[in-house]
């Protein structure tokens, strides 16, 4: 898949990056579904369709726990600079009022 358009998958606007966002800020931890919708506030099946998407990038990592956890995947070169951008942005006063 080439560059742009994987990113135009992965990012997308909105709703869908709410997603991607909070995973890659916080790549330490491991997610479940439910812990998602309760931290982006999105409704279930959107944060389902936003996990497929980014499992088939292999932006994110999932493990077969009781339930079953997501991470961000930073051996992925893509991932690692999205994080790197993104902690670029963090402090700035603009990013955080966005959230």
């Amino acid at each position: 898949m080439k560059l742009w358009k994987e990113l135009e998958v992965g990012l997308g606007c909105g709703s869908k990056f709410r997603v991607t966002a909070h995973m890659i800020m916080n790549h330490r931890d491991t997610f479940t579904k439910y812990a998602l919708v309760k931290a982006t506030g999105l409704k279930t099946a959107t944060v389902k369709k936003q996990l497929e998407s980014l499992l088939d990038l292999d932006w994110i990592k999932k493990y077969p726990f009781e339930p079953i956890v997501y991470q961000a995947n930073l051996d992925n070169e893509v991932v690692k600079q999205i994080r790197d951008f993104l902690q670029k942005l963090k402090p700035t006063r603009r990013y955080q009022n966005a959230r």
